[in-house]
């Protein structure tokens, strides 16, 4: 705490030099990303709260920071002993960034300008800063000036960490098809060429990963694509020979990373677009042509995958369940179910040290890491024991790490790279004794996470459409999650992949065949535990059954499904059977049987016996 209140007064001293009366400090990077390199987690240095979204805003004599649901528990948590306020975002009664900095600026009766560093604040969000401040007041917003220059003395640098190439055997596509796709979706948009800020975009185009942000194989870089070349923005000493030759035979010049705004003011076409929500504000004002405003028409190609990554990722969920089933019985057998009738007491054996929330995440990570084609883990793992199951996104650190017990619920939400696909799972596990209610709301979650998967639906409706299927049961009870549902899932990219999403939300992205989502439900009781089933699914054509045989095939349209990618047990312990309709019990039956054929044939004989048991008929 002392080194927060240390780097504030730092700050405020600045803030006095250049007469701003606040500053907003975002949680993203010049490029838009949802996980940023350790250079630029301003948010976290200057406040100690270190979630994947959030805003921190610092005036003279307060402080105060926003976040979503996922992160509600943790920021109070971290926050507690500063000067910062939470503000609960989408909660009754919680000001925008905006309104609350109006309010306090009244207290202070002095300067009225306000700052954010315009290199990581997107177009759009900079824009609608301008005029919401101007609302308050007549406050005006000075986007020029990074204070963490100044304050942050031990600051990271920006990474050059080697690029490395993508195979076509799990790309699939040749970067030249995928420009000429690119400037065909471009001139669509009447526009001459464009300036590619997303690293993911970047890296899928390229067919290049790389090691620059923790969890994600994307390399620090820009991509500005004209109607005859292509310059790829970034520090050359990334390149290795073979990426360079690589870059030269497909055309692809190289310039500094830092050069990227001069490359944009000398951009000799009549127009380029820019997305205003991944291109921030300071390029977005140095480009000197004339600007078509649109989104980045790679955000949606790169969502629906190909017939070589759909094969990638099931030969990457094959592996990544044979992970979770050795480590599935590797735990129950830390916690086993007391035989009835209790049998003769046993000579004491020597003490073992306790399984943690952080042991287990080892754990696992070690067993996939045995897998082929493995090379990191996708997140950061979620292994929340009793209470912390609660704190939706908790990550167990030295801190806060707890033994587990034989009793209770383990929420464990996890995932891996490998270089054919990226998975994300989670199962909720229990570890002994649970009461009436936890199995209530475990079925309850279960309901909800088999109705999405039975799902079918017209192609091109938004999953905000669908997101009702998995919280239709719970509602009826008064239950609730506030997180969305599903998000997309990259090729051995990113592991949230968007614009398309199941979540309560108005999400216009359509959803169409051949993208991943995930399904994740959840309910979570703060103080007491809490449960999410996750599975990874693919979007593949469905064909209705006419019993009547009166329909016109197609005459509504395509149809789809979903297919789970994911392969691992859903535990029914703590099933409370009564509670399913005989469809979620068939489809659970069905799933299981799946899970258990594709898998045995690659486990030991007493893995796979366990792996029979978990995945028995109801």
């Amino acid at each position: 705490m002392s080194k927060i209140e240390q780097r504030l007064s730092e700050l405020r001293q600045l803030m006095q030099r250049e007469h701003l009366a606040a500053f907003i400090f975002p949680s993203s990077d010049p490029h838009q990303s949802e996980y940023v390199a350790d250079h630029w987690k301003g948010r976290e240095f200057i406040s100690g709260f270190n979630g994947s979204a959030g805003t921190a805003v610092v005036t003279m004599t307060s402080a105060a920071l926003w976040t979503d649901s996922r992160y509600f528990l943790a920021a109070e948590e971290q926050l507690s002993g500063t000067e910062f306020q939470l503000m609960r975002l989408k909660m009754p009664g919680t000001p925008t960034v905006a309104q609350w900095i109006g309010e306090e600026l009244k207290k202070q009766q002095g300067d009225t300008e306000v700052g954010i560093d315009g290199m990581v604040c997107a177009a759009s969000m900079a824009r609608e800063l301008i005029v919401d401040l101007r609302r308050q007041g007549g406050i005006t917003l000075r986007t020029n000036l990074d204070p963490l220059r100044t304050v942050w003395h031990d600051r990271p640098s920006i990474p050059q960490n080697k690029v490395e190439l993508f195979p076509m055997e799990y790309a699939g596509e040749s970067t030249p098809d995928k420009l000429k796709r690119i400037r065909q979706a471009l001139r669509e948009n009447h526009a001459d060429g464009m300036l590619m800020a997303a690293l993911d975009d970047i890296a899928w185009t390229l067919n290049l990963r790389g090691t620059d942000v923790h969890c994600n194989p994307v390399f620090v870089s820009y991509l500005l694509i004209s109607s005859k070349d292509v310059t790829l923005y970034i520090n050359k000493e990334k390149l290795t020979p073979q990426v360079m030759d690589y870059l030269r035979q497909n055309n692809i010049k190289t310039d500094d990373y830092e050069h990227v705004a001069q490359g944009l003011k000398d951009y000799f076409e009549y127009n380029i677009l820019l997305d205003p929500d991944e291109v921030n504000y300071t390029l977005f004002k140095a480009t000197k042509r004339e600007v078509v405003e649109a989104e980045s028409p790679v955000k949606r190609m790169k969502t629906v995958k190909n017939a070589t990554e759909i094969a990638g990722f099931k030969r990457a969920m094959l592996r990544d369940g044979i992970a979770m089933v050795k480590f599935l019985k590797w735990l129950t057998e830390q916690f086993p179910t007391p035989p009835t009738p209790p049998t003769p007491p046993t000579p004491p054996t020597p003490p073992t040290p306790p399984i943690t929330e952080l042991s287990v995440d080892r754990k696992l990570t070690a067993l996939r890491a045995e897998q082929a084609l493995y090379r990191d883990i996708s997140f950061d793992t979620i292994a929340g024991y009793g209470e912390h199951g609660a704190i939706i996104h908790y990550e167990p650190t030295e801190e806060t790490d707890i033994p587990l017990k034989p009793e209770g619920f383990l929420l464990l939400d996890s995932g891996a790279q490998y270089m054919d696909g990226t998975t994300d799972i989670t199962r909720t596990i229990p570890l002994g004794p649970l009461t009436d209610y936890m199995k209530h709301v475990y079925t309850l979650v279960l309901k909800g996470h088999i109705q999405i998967e039975l799902a079918k639906f017209p192609s091109g409706i938004s999953g905000t459409q669908l997101d009702v299927l998995a919280k239709r049961a719970m509602w009826r009870e008064g239950l609730h999650y506030l997180h969305g549902t599903g998000h997309g899932v990259g090729t051995y990219l990113n592991v949230h992949e968007g614009p398309h999403q199941i979540r309560m939300e108005w999400k216009p992205a359509p959803l169409v065949a051949s993208m991943t989502v995930t399904d994740e439900p959840g309910i979570y009781l703060p103080g007491r535990f809490g449960v999410r089933i996750e599975n990874t699914l693919l979007i593949t054509p469905y064909t209705p059954e006419d019993p009547l045989h009166e329909a016109i095939p197609g005459e509504f349209g395509e149809f789809l499904q979903f297919e789970s990618l994911t392969l691992c047990p859903i535990d029914k312990r703590p099933i409370v059977v009564e509670m399913l309709t005989a469809e979620e019990r068939q489809w659970l039956n069905d799933y299981h049987q799946r899970v258990n054929k594709q898998l045995s044939p690659h486990l030991t004989v007493e893995e796979a016996a366990w792996l029979s048991d978990a995945c028995a008929p109801l």
